[in-house]
């Protein structure tokens, strides 16, 4: 399977009156096909499962470097499964090389997804996303919370992970004052999931740090925290 072939595939699949809702929606130019989510999760289950890892791994940068939408979802739903063998670095190094080209939530949320299992599969990692909070590009310093997620959904977290937590929360901290919607939002999100399981300690957070976070913000963080 050529990258070449693989888009043909999904240009089949396009829908022209779709691709150019989805060009309105995400005003970012490039080119769209118009193909459902669904229909992409489809093809990437097939490709991973027929696929040698190697072949995956240049499929997946081939339909990357294409800048088509539907192909670059669909490359890092190539990479997104939770156990890579060998795991050692040609996903992760793949999968970094794509965030400083993020101009997208929905291309950028698709590689956080896949870089949030091999964050897992590998915690010490997080050093290197550690460098991305300091970033010039928004993007960059937006991945670091989004592909962290997963560390907000431990119900009983191990030590380790409680150390990792707090790691990410002190990237979320040097957010506080930027004022970008999109890091704004990345805040929020990563405080509203972890009062999910862990509601004191974004109270704690949010009496802290609350009154430096935008209004839509402060109140999305808190949105399922039980009155006082």
């Amino acid at each position: 399977m050529t990258p070449q072939d693989a888009l043909a595939a999904l240009e089949q699949l396009g829908d022209p009156e779709k691709a150019v809702e989805m060009a309105a929606y995400h005003k970012v130019a490039r080119r769209y096909l118009g193909v459902p989510n669904a229909t992409l999760d489809a093809h990437a289950m097939e490709w991973r499962r027929t696929l040698p890892l190697a072949d995956r791994l240049s499929l997946a940068q081939g339909l990357w470097d294409t800048d088509v939408f539907e192909a670059r979802i669909a490359a890092a739903k190539l990479l997104t499964q939770a156990r890579i063998r060998p795991d050692d670095t040609p996903a992760w190094d793949m999968i970094q090389s794509w965030v400083p080209n993020f101009d997208s939530w929905a291309i950028a949320d698709a590689v956080c997804s896949a870089g949030s299992r091999r964050l897992i599969a590998d915690p010490t990692r997080l050093d290197m996303v550690e460098a991305w909070t300091t970033s010039d590009h928004m993007w960059t310093q937006r991945a670091a919370l989004v592909m962290t997620l997963p560390w907000t959904k431990q119900a009983h977290a191990k030590p380790a992970e409680l150390e990792a937590r707090e790691r990410v929360l002190d990237w979320a901290v040097s957010y506080i004052e930027n004022p970008e919607w999109f890091i704004q939002k990345a805040i929020a999100s990563w405080l509203r999931d972890l009062s999910k399981r862990d509601p004191e300690r974004v109270q704690a957070f949010l009496e802290l740090h609350g009154e430096k976070m935008s209004k839509f913000a402060r109140t999305e963080a808190q949105r399922l925290l039980k009155p006082a």
